[in-house]
């Protein structure tokens, strides 16, 4: 297998320390000053999946962009939440461009405190499936744990949004796909905010909400899997402002928000739980992503929420492997 090198592995002995707050500048800024903010285009075959959510883009190559571009790439994906880019050369690019020339230039670079990653490059996010049904070496019984008594692999969440400072423009490529299957389906928070009734928004934009790694981190020691940095809390607005656009989107999610400060429990769940299904059954402002050969993937995690699907069987379809890149931003505010 080609990619092996980047195959999870599991240190129980690597310990990482807390994370330490930084100022993010967001690259999208510059291009709002960009006299054709759009040029990085040129040449380009562009199709909305939505009118209002999702691109898929054909005809260049993310790793020809220089400096101005990626700007004006970190603008457009903030304005269309996701977008595919297809027949990309990314996938060939050495480890080290990966992160360092591509990744860091749209944040400092998260490291994952329970998945498996590579031994050399502790910065990628694996999302590994094999024929076990595992998430990774070691990891099965962690998999097989969490879906053994749910109907659905589908879980809507925004990635660690535990964090003080949560991902921005996020990257995910794959190394092997199989034949069908295994898309990737995104919700536009944004969308989703601006569909509730203006006194209902006005509400939410007075709640701030706890986010929690602890469900994570516990269901990883149950599995048999590692902590390489400990569990933390964050409390978040409900409702947050995207930096460069100014858009207002919902910040929930069902995998890591836990409850609304200030409020009852039962008031608590009934807010969240309401939103919950509206993202959820929010099908005219979703979309899904298919994984051809040498796709990749950016959303902007900061107005965006997405589920894996998992549909396939690896055994008979093929085995799903790749990497996330995840830039963390600003802490989110409204």
């Amino acid at each position: 297998y080609p990619y092996a090198k980047f195959l999870p592995s599991y240190d129980p002995g690597l310990k990482l320390p807390p994370l330490e707050p930084f100022e993010h500048v967001d690259p999208g800024h510059a291009a709002l000053l960009d006299a054709n903010p759009r040029s990085f285009l040129d040449g380009a075959k562009e199709t909305s999946l939505t009118p209002k959510f999702g691109s898929e883009i054909e005809g260049i190559q993310l790793s020809q962009l220089d400096a101005r571009a990626k700007g004006q790439l970190a603008l457009y994906v903030a304005q269309r939440g996701v977008v595919v880019f297809r027949d990309q050369d990314f996938v060939d690019q050495s480890p080290e461009w990966q992160l360092e020339s591509w990744g860091k230039t749209f944040g400092r670079l998260h490291t994952h405190p329970t998945s498996g990653q590579p031994k050399e490059y502790q910065q990628f996010h694996l999302v590994y499936r094999d024929g076990a049904g595992a998430d990774g070496p070691g990891a099965a019984s962690l998999v097989r744990n969490y879906y053994a008594d749910k109907l659905t692999s589908t879980q809507w969440h925004s990635d660690v949004t535990y964090e003080e400072q949560p991902p921005g423009l996020t990257t995910l490529f794959l190394y092997a796909t199989p034949e069908s299957g295994g898309d990737t389906t995104y919700v536009s928070q944004v969308e989703a905010y601006n569909r509730l009734s203006p006194s209902f928004r006005t509400y939410l934009e007075t709640l701030l909400v706890v986010h929690s790694g602890q469900d994570q981190a516990d269901n990883a020691r149950r599995g048999g899997g590692v902590i390489k940095r400990e569990p933390v809390e964050n409390v978040h607005p409900l409702v947050r402002r995207h930096p460069v656009t100014g858009a207002k989107a919902l910040f929930v999610n069902k995998g890591f928000s836990r409850r609304i400060v200030g409020l009852k429990q039962e008031e608590s769940e009934a807010i969240l739980n309401l939103l919950y299904a509206h993202i959820a059954q929010g099908q005219d402002f979703q979309v899904r992503a298919s994984w051809k050969p040498r796709s990749v993937v950016l959303w902007d995690n900061r107005i965006t929420a997405h589920s894996a699907t998992g549909d396939y069987t690896p055994e008979a379809d093929g085995f799903r492997h790749g990497a996330r890149i995840t830039p963390q931003a600003e802490k989110p505010f409204l």
